[in-house]
C-alpha cells in the first residue's frame, strides 16, 4: 500500500510541475489597449490585392529551367519589368496559421497558442484586414475564418470550399487553386450589376485576399520535386495573370492597385513542414503595381551562395505587413513587429521618413503597454526599467525623429565611432607588422581579433545588462566565504559530471551519428565486462543487436521508398522474435498460444496493409476503405488487448509488442519500419543478461526472470543497497532512451515526420487527428523502450539515479538551446548555415 501511494503522491507533483510549464512559458506576451497609428500623407494605392500560394518554396518558383524558360512566364516578367522581388524568412513553426498571422497581422507565433491546438484565433490581434475599409476573402476554411473572426465590424467577407476538398489522396489537388480564381472571377463580374457592390469596390483601403492551397497539398501528396507540384505552379501562374487582367479592367487601369505575391511557408523534398530547413523558411515574394519600385538589380555583394538568391532583397516575413499597410495607407496592426522594407517603397522620401516613424511609434507603443502592465504587477523595489529605453530616452527619441524629418534629413549619418576606432587599430597593426617586415600569416593572426571584438563591443550593453547587471537576490550578500566555496566546488563537481555523463548525448541531440559510436562502443559491453563468461549466445546477440541498431542514424530521416519490401521484413522479424521468446517460454497454456498467434497473424496482416495503400494512392484511387477500417481497428485495439493477456513478465511484454507494432508498421513510410523490432529484440536481451550477471554476483535472491508475474506484489524487504553497477545501468537507461526518440529523427523537429505516415488512417486533412497519430508513432519507440525496462529487476534506485541524469542531460540541452536562440535573436538577417 506504500508503494502505490508513493506512486500516486509522485504522479500528482509531476503532473502539477507538468501543468507549471504553461503557465512560465505558454503564456501570451501579446498586449493590448495600444492606440492605432495614422499617417497623414496620401497612400500611393486605393487598393491591395493579397496572393498567397500556401506551400510554396522560393526555389521552386525562382529556379528556372534547363533551357532558360520559367514555370511562371507571367511572375518572371513582373520581376524582370514592373515590380520588385525577394525573399521572405519565415519562422518556426512553419505552418499555416502562424505564417499567416506573420503575413498579415505582422508578428509571429503567440506561444501560447500551443496549449490551444489549432483554434481560429488563440489570441485576439489586430491585422491588415481588420484595419482596412472592406476585405475580400477567397481560400480554405481553415484559413480564413481566423481573420474574419478577429476582425471588429463585418467588413471582413469570406469564400470557402467544402473542408472535405482537402484531400492528399485527391486526383487533382490544383482544383482548389482554380475554384479561388473562377470564384474571384464570378465576384468582379457580378459587381458589375450591383450598384452598391460596385460603389464599395471602388472605396479606397480596400483589400482582396486570395489564399492558394493547391500547392500544398500536392506538395504533401507527391512532393514538391513532382510534376504534380510543379504544374500547379503554372496554374496559379496564368490564373494570377488572368486575376490581374480581370481588375485592372474592371477599375479602368487607373494604376491604383498594389499587388502582393508570396508563400506562408516552404516544403521540404519529403513533403513537409513544420521547423527551420531553408526549404521552409525562404518564401518568395513579388510585389508590383501602385507606390511598389519597378525591377532593379542588386550590384552589392550577397553573403547567399544560391543562384536564385543573388538578385533578391532579403527581407522578414513580418515585415509585409507593415509594407501593406503602407501602400493603402490604413494603420499598421498594433501588434506587428515587423519593420518597413523601404527598397519595396516608390514614394518620396517624406513619405517613407513618414511611415516609418509611424512604425516606431507603433512599436514603441506596444513596448510602452508591456511596461506599463509589469509595473503594475511588479513590486516597485523590484521593477527594474529598460535602461535604454526609459521614458526620456524614449521621448528624446521621438523629438530628434521629428526635428531631423521636419529639417528634411531623412537619413541621420552621424559617425560611427566604434567602427573607426577600429579602422585605427587595423592601420596601426598593419603598420607595425610591416616595419617589422613580418610574414603574411602574422596579418592574419594579429588581425582577426579585431572584427571579433567589434563585434562583441558593438553590443557591449546587452552583455552587460546579462552579465554585470546586479542582482536582487541577498543571498550572496550574507553568507561567508566558506559557502560560496563550497556551493562552487558543487557547481563544479556537477559540471564536470554532467560533461562526462551527457556531454555525447548532447551532441547527438544535434548529431545523430553520434548514437552509432555509442552503440558500436556499447557492443563491447559484455566483453570488456566479464558478462561474455557468463552468458556467451546472449552477449553474441547484443553485439550483433547494437550493430544493428547502429545503423539507423546513418539512415535518412524520412523516406518512401520500397515501402513494401520494408513492412515485410519488419513484420518477419517481429514474428521471428515471437516465435523465439514463446518457444522458450515455459507454462504455455493453449489460450496462451492461441491469443498470441491470433496477435501475430494481426501484424502479418499490417505487414501488409500499407504497401496495399501506397499502391492505390500512386494509381490516384484513393484510400481503400478496407484499409482503413483495419488501420484504425488495429489502433483501438493495441491498446486494449495487451490488458486480457498472460501477466508473466514475458508474455505480457510479448503481448505488448505485438499489439503497438501492428500500429506502427501502419505508420511507417520506410526504414524506421525496422527500427522497433531490432529494438524490442535488444531490449529482450538486455533484460537476460542483466538478471544473469546480477544472479551470478549474488546480488539478487529473486526467483528466475521469467516467472515473475506483473500482478505479484513487491517485497519492500528484498530491495537491495545501491551498487556501482547501478550507475552503468543508469546511464544505459538514458542512452537508449535517447536513441528510441532520436534513432529514426529528430522528434523536435516537425519535419522529421512525412505526411504519408497517416495515409493508412485518412488523407482528408486533418490536423489534430494527424498530429495525435505522428505523436503516438514517436511516443512508441520510448514507450517500448520504458516496458522493457520495467521487466528489468533492478533497484529502485536506478530509476532514480536514471531520471537525475536524465534531467541534468536536459538541463545541459535547455543552456544550449537558450544560447543559441539568445543568438538568433541578435542576428539581424536569417542565415542559411
Amino acid at each position: 500500500m506504500r508503494i502505490i501511494t508513493f506512486f500516486l503522491v509522485g504522479l500528482i507533483v509531476h503532473v502539477i510541475f507538468f501543468i507549471s510549464i504553461f503557465d512560465i512559458y505558454f503564456t501570451s506576451p501579446l498586449v493590448h489597449g495600444m492606440t492605432p497609428q495614422t499617417m497623414s500623407l496620401a497612400p500611393p494605392a486605393s487598393r491591395l490585392v493579397l496572393v498567397v500560394a500556401d506551400g510554396l518554396r522560393a526555389d521552386s518558383l525562382f529556379t528556372l529551367h534547363s533551357n532558360g524558360s520559367s514555370r511562371a512566364p507571367y511572375l518572371r516578367t513582373i520581376i524582370k519589368e514592373s515590380g520588385t522581388w525577394g525573399v521572405s524568412h519565415t519562422r518556426v513553426p512553419t505552418e499555416s496559421r502562424p505564417g499567416h498571422v506573420a503575413l498579415i497581422a505582422g508578428f509571429y507565433e503567440d506561444v501560447s497558442a500551443v496549449a490551444k491546438g489549432w483554434k481560429e484565433n488563440p489570441v485576439e490581434f489586430d491585422s491588415v484586414f481588420n484595419e482596412s475599409r472592406h476585405t475580400w476573402c477567397w481560400g480554405s476554411p481553415d484559413i480564413l475564418p481566423m481573420f474574419a473572426k478577429g476582425a471588429t465590424g463585418d467588413h471582413v467577407y469570406t469564400y470557402t470550399y467544402p473542408a472535405e476538398e482537402e484531400d492528399f489522396a485527391s486526383t487533382d489537388a490544383s482544383r482548389l487553386d482554380s475554384w479561388v480564381f473562377a470564384q474571384v472571377k464570378s465576384f468582379f463580374q457580378s459587381a458589375k450589376s450591383n450598384s452598391s457592390l460596385r460603389a464599395s469596390l471602388h472605396e479606397d483601403k480596400n483589400v482582396f485576399f486570395l489564399h492558394l492551397l493547391g500547392i500544398d497539398t500536392n506538395g504533401h501528396a507527391h512532393r514538391p520535386m513532382s510534376q504534380e507540384y510543379l504544374e500547379n505552379i503554372g496554374l496559379v501562374d496564368n490564373g494570377l495573370s488572368e486575376m490581374v487582367s480581370l481588375v485592372e479592367d474592371f477599375f479602368g487601369y487607373d494604376g491604383k492597385t498594389a499587388y502582393v505575391f508570396t508563400s506562408d511557408h516552404g516544403m521540404t523534398n519529403w513533403g513537409s513542414h513544420g521547423a527551420g530547413h531553408p526549404s521552409e523558411t525562404l518564401t518568395p515574394l513579388v510585389v508590383w503595381g501602385a507606390g511598389v519600385n519597378s525591377a532593379q538589380t542588386v550590384t552589392e555583394p550577397q553573403p547567399y551562395e544560391d543562384g536564385y538568391l543573388q538578385g533578391a532583397k532579403h527581407m522578414h516575413h513580418a515585415d509585409i505587413a507593415p509594407l501593406m499597410a503602407s501602400l493603402i495607407g490604413v494603420p499598421i496592426p498594433v501588434n506587428s513587429v515587423g519593420v518597413l522594407p523601404l527598397p519595396y517603397l516608390n514614394n518620396s522620401d517624406l513619405f517613407k521618413a513618414e511611415s516609418m516613424y509611424t512604425n516606431a511609434i507603433q512599436v514603441l507603443e506596444q513596448f510602452k503597454m508591456k511596461m506599463a502592465q509589469k509595473k503594475e504587477t511588479t513590486l516597485s523595489f523590484l521593477f527594474t526599467p529598460y535602461q535604454l529605453l526609459t521614458e526620456s530616452k524614449q521621448a528624446e527619441f521621438i523629438h530628434k525623429a521629428r526635428i531631423l524629418i521636419q529639417l528634411g534629413k531623412y537619413e541621420d549619418d552621424q559617425s560611427n565611432t566604434l567602427a573607426r576606432l577600429c579602422m585605427c587599430v587595423t592601420a596601426v597593426i598593419t603598420l607595425f607588422l610591416f616595419i617589422q617586415r613580418s610574414p603574411a600569416t602574422y596579418y592574419i593572426y594579429c588581425l582577426l581579433p579585431v572584427p571579433v571584438w567589434y563585434s562583441v563591443l558593438k553590443d557591449i550593453s546587452l552583455i552587460y545588462s546579462i552579465t554585470c547587471k546586479p542582482s536582487t537576490d541577498k543571498y550572496w550578500a550574507h553568507n561567508n566565504l566558506y559557502t560560496v566555496y563550497k556551493v562552487m566546488n558543487s557547481m563544479n563537481l556537477l559540471t564536470l559530471m554532467t560533461r562526462n555523463l551527457c556531454c555525447p548525448q548532447v551532441v547527438s541531440f544535434f548529431y545523430r551519428t553520434m548514437l552509432t559510436v555509442g552503440l558500436a562502443v556499447l557492443s563491447l559491453w559484455p566483453f570488456l565486462s566479464g558478462v561474455f563468461g557468463i552468458a556467451k549466445y546472449r552477449s553474441l546477440s547484443w553485439f550483433f543487436s547494437c550493430l544493428f541498431l547502429a545503423l539507423f542514424p546513418l539512415m535518412p530521416v524520412v523516406g518512401r521508398d520500397d515501402i513494401c519490401f520494408l513492412s515485410a521484413c519488419a513484420g518477419l522479424l517481429t514474428l521471428f522474435t515471437s516465435v523465439c521468446y514463446l518457444w522458450s517460454s515455459q507454462r504455455q497454456t493453449p489460450l496462451l498460444i492461441l491469443c498470441q498467434n491470433q496477435q501475430m497473424l494481426h501484424v502479418a496482416m499490417c505487414a501488409y496493409v500499407p504497401s496495399l495503400t501506397h499502391s492505390s494512392l500512386q494509381q490516384k484511387q484513393g484510400l481503400p476503405l478496407f484499409n482503413q477500417i483495419i488501420s484504425w481497428a488495429t489502433l483501438a485495439s493495441s491498446m486494449l488487448v495487451p490488458l486480457v493477456s498472460s501477466t508473466r513478465i514475458f508474455h505480457r511484454l510479448l503481448s505488448i509488442l505485438l499489439s503497438l507494432t501492428a500500429t506502427y508498421l501502419l505508420l511507417s513510410t520506410g526504414s524506421e519500419a525496422l527500427f522497433p523490432p531490432v529494438l524490442s529484440w535488444l531490449m529482450f536481451v538486455w533484460i537476460n543478461i542483466e538478471q544473469e550477471a546480477m544472479l551470478a554476483q549474488g546480488l539478487s535472491g529473486r526467483q528466475e526472470l521469467s516467472s515473475i508475474d506483473f500482478s505479484a506484489n513487491i517485497d519492500i524487504a528484498k530491495i537491495r543497497q545501491l551498487k556501482l553497477d547501478d550507475i552503468r545501468r543508469s546511464y544505459f537507461f538514458v542512452f537508449f532512451i535517447i536513441t528510441a526518440f532520436f534513432g529514426t529523427g529528430n522528434i523536435a523537429s516537425i519535419n522529421s515526420f512525412d505526411p504519408a505516415s497517416v495515409y493508412c488512417f485518412l488523407t482528408v486533412f486533418n490536423p489534430f487527428i494527424m498530429g495525435g497519430l505522428m505523436m503516438w508513432k514517436v511516443l512508441y519507440d520510448c514507450s517500448l523502450f520504458i516496458y522493457m525496462y520495467v521487466g528489468n529487476i533492478i533497484s529502485h534506485y536506478v530509476i532514480v539515479m536514471s531520471m537525475t541524469i536524465f534531467l541534468m542531460l536536459l538541463s545541459v540541452v535547455t543552456h544550449i538551446l537558450t544560447s543559441q536562440r539568445l543568438i538568433m535573436w541578435k542576428r539581424p538577417k536569417s542565415h542559411f548555415s
